[in-house]
């Protein structure tokens, strides 16, 4: 090669071409639908964030009176906890074309959910026969709006979780469509998991 045939070369040229061709002219391989829900994911972690701070700061003023923590708020936890391994495990039979067990998850994972949110009314009720309602101090409305911000996102992830349960069970799902829809949802409640453990420690702590 020549010295002004090394010069005209574009060595990042040969680079781009490997790299298209591993993979098929994208640059970006995450389907939209999955970087959607990670915004989404940053979006409510922020939104969360700002709560527990606001939550923080209003404490230390002398109105705060703390809420008793009914027990069925541990139970609700670990209901909300089984169903997150559970989507895990539909993830796995997912990945493995094992669709009976697949509907099995979904099923599971949807009675769980609903059994906690169901859970979580109980608990305002018990909290409202004692007479703690929202109204009564700004603990207790900050109680009554983490727990319904948190129990709004469990129905919009119920949501997602309906349209998948009954496209497979019509059997109009293709198995690529399937793993990247239950693999959205098991890390949508993987996220709510976490969030509530966030919010019922800081609950407990104050």
């Amino acid at each position: 090669m020549s010295f002004f045939s090394e010069i005209a070369s574009k060595p990042w040229t040969d680079e781009q071409i490997k790299v298209d061709d591993q993979f098929k002219g994208h640059t970006f391989t995450l389907p939209k639908a999955m970087l959607g829900l990670r915004v989404l994911l940053v979006v409510v972690t922020m939104f969360f964030t700002l709560l527990a701070i606001a939550y923080s700061g209003r404490m230390t003023f002398e109105d705060w009176q703390s809420l008793p923590e009914p027990g069925l708020l541990w139970f609700n936890t670990g209901l909300l906890l089984v169903s997150s391994v559970v989507f895990r495990w539909t993830k796995s039979a997912t990945q493995q074309g094992r669709n009976g067990k697949v509907k099995l998850g979904l099923f599971l994972v949807g009675a769980l959910a609903f059994a906690f949110l169901i859970g979580q009314l109980i608990v305002w009720q018990q909290l409202a026969d004692l007479g703690h309602f929202a109204s009564a101090n700004p603990a207790n409305g900050f109680f009554y709006l983490i727990t319904g911000l948190h129990g709004l996102h469990l129905l919009g992830g119920l949501v997602a979780w309906g349209r998948t349960t009954l496209r497979v069970m019509r059997g109009k799902i293709g198995q690529e469509k399937l793993l990247l829809s239950v693999e959205m949802c098991a890390l949508y409640w993987s996220f709510l998991l976490v969030v509530w453990l966030a919010m019922f420690l800081l609950l407990l702590v104050t």
